[in-house]
């Protein structure tokens, strides 16, 4: 591969896992507090819409900020339900994710009826960092984004420091491997899951947003396209670490890449194929990796939100 091919590869690998990583950092961070939020789904679709409609009244700008609300209004559901009144992690999480897909369907049609499938938005312009974008191979992938890319970038290190080297973020993963012990230490588990659920919301919908506001231009009913099962099988490739997950959501991003490049290599083989890359890889690593990883300990367990 020559190196402006490797380089259009690199870029559109980073690209494609700018939503897979906020995603899946949100993630990381319900799941160390010992919630499963499958309903990640719903958030990132319920992002997509957001983004969408005020991109088209207030700029792409505020438009992610309101695709990360919208987000975290999906998880207020999740919370409500599955921490506030102690229901079933998988169920509640999967009710969430027919909910916004459904909802988001509604909505679109509402507002822009049936023939807003040509709508465009308004999407956020590359960001160059001077010198740096110049790097031979590597510098347009890392220094030559939108802003969400650059966002996530950030927020690696950030909540690797959060939830390592701070007080919150230590009760956070006591939270998700002893809740018992961590309400007897007086960490009030449900206030610590909430918070760690709403913030994974809000990556959620920022990963939408991204979709929308960084990507497509545009929204189409479900362009979520699993994603959000995808970050959950992320975080746990990634082992639960911010780093890990980051690795992790660069292979996905690769592999999402590899799609647009075998279609463009005009071969003789349904494109279908091609479009199932990242999910093949998702249950092959998967498949791979079982019983290499540990979870967080009280991952799920319903009486892990009832302190």
């Amino acid at each position: 591969m020559s190196s402006p091919a490797l380089a259009d590869f690199l870029d559109a690998s980073v690209r494609s896992a700018t939503p897979l990583l906020l995603a899946a950092l949100g993630e990381t961070v319900a799941e160390r507090s010992g919630v499963i939020n499958v309903g990640i789904e719903g958030t990132i679709i319920a992002g997509c819409l957001a983004g969408l409609v005020a991109a088209t009244v207030v700029g792409p700008n505020a438009a992610l900020l309101a695709a990360g609300i919208a987000g975290i209004g999906i998880a207020l559901i999740f919370v409500v339900v599955a921490i506030g009144l102690a229901a079933d992690q998988i169920i509640t999480g999967t009710a969430i994710t027919m909910l916004g897909l459904g909802l988001t369907s509604t909505l679109y049609r509402v507002i822009y009826g049936d023939g807003g499938a040509a709508l465009s938005a308004p999407t956020l312009s590359v960001i160059g960092i001077p010198l740096l974008q110049d790097i031979p191979v590597v510098g347009r992938a890392l220094f030559r984004q939108p802003l969400p890319t650059y966002l996530a970038e950030l927020m690696v290190p950030a909540i690797w420091y959060w939830l390592h080297r701070t007080q919150s973020g230590l009760a956070i993963r006591a939270t998700g491997e002893n809740p018992g012990a961590s309400l007897a230490s007086g960490i009030s588990t449900r206030r610590v899951q909430t918070t760690a659920v709403l913030f994974g919301g809000m990556c959620g919908g920022l990963a939408g947003g991204t979709l929308v506001l960084a990507q497509v231009g545009t929204f189409t009913e479900g362009m979520s396209a699993g994603r959000g099962f995808v970050a959950i099988a992320i975080v746990a490739l990634g082992r639960w670490h911010p780093v890990g997950v980051a690795m992790a959501a660069l292979v996905f991003g690769m592999a999402s890449a590899l799609q647009f490049l075998f279609q463009a290599l005009n071969l003789n083989l349904p494109y279908q194929i091609f479009l199932a890359l990242p999910y093949l890889l998702t249950l092959l690593a998967l498949a791979l990796t079982r019983g290499v990883y540990r979870a967080p300990a009280a991952l799920g367990a319903r009486k892990a939100v009832r302190g």
